[in-house]
């Protein structure tokens, strides 16, 4: 099978999708987009993700064996999944709370936590105060939200699936958030236990940059 080309940056959403390659056993190439030279405005890269966001993929394998690109790191998990058959229940039933915890994870845990990472770096005194008590109240709640779900089921969708592995890429920067995650148990031994996978270890130890 063709390698898929990984176009992507060492970020939180970038990790999301080498975790999946490596717990499916998918054949990849990592293409850096160093988004802090501003590559992702390149032309080459706005062909495959025309919103300049890492990160995108080119399957060569695609649906009737034809080439394909996807761009938007939740639908690359969506795609891999169905692609694989893996982490993506066939019961249309259990589908449903992936799909519920992995558009959670792209409305709001990451755009609320990413936030927090903007305002950390701000200069003026009033304006990161109130960005960061904005931000991080949100950040919090969204926290307590995921550790209730995981009081209930050992993965938030009862098995691991590919919503795991995107909240699972901005739970990794818990630390960045200001978040200790012994005020959330059921997070930790959550985040633990995908942290122990062996596929996922080597989605994050891959060099994205």
């Amino acid at each position: 099978m063709a390698a898929i080309e990984l176009w992507t940056w060492n970020t939180p959403n970038g990790r999301k999708i080498s975790v999946a390659l490596e717990e499916m056993g998918l054949a990849y190439t990592v293409r850096p987009v160093n988004i802090s030279k501003g590559e992702q405005f390149n032309p080459e890269f706005l062909k495959i993700s025309p919103n300049n966001r890492i990160p995108a993929i080119v399957d060569p394998d695609g649906p009737g064996g034809e080439p394909i690109s996807v761009f938007e790191s939740g639908a690359i998990l969506l795609y891999l999944g169905m692609k694989t058959g893996q982490f993506w229940p066939q019961d249309r039933r259990a589908q449903v709370p992936v799909l519920e915890w992995l558009m959670w994870q792209m409305g709001g845990f990451g755009p609320m936590p990413g936030q927090v990472h903007h305002f950390l770096q701000v200069e003026n005194e009033a304006d990161r105060r109130y960005g960061l008590e904005r931000y991080m109240k949100e950040t919090r709640r969204l926290y307590g939200v995921l550790d209730k779900r995981l009081g209930l089921v050992e993965y938030v969708a009862r098995e691991v699936s590919i919503a795991d592995f995107a909240i699972l890429g901005w739970a990794w920067r818990h630390e960045r958030h200001q978040v200790d995650l012994a005020e959330f148990p059921n997070v930790r031994r959550w985040y633990e236990a995908m942290m122990a996978r062996p596929g996922t270890k080597r989605g994050f130890e891959v060099a994205l940059s």
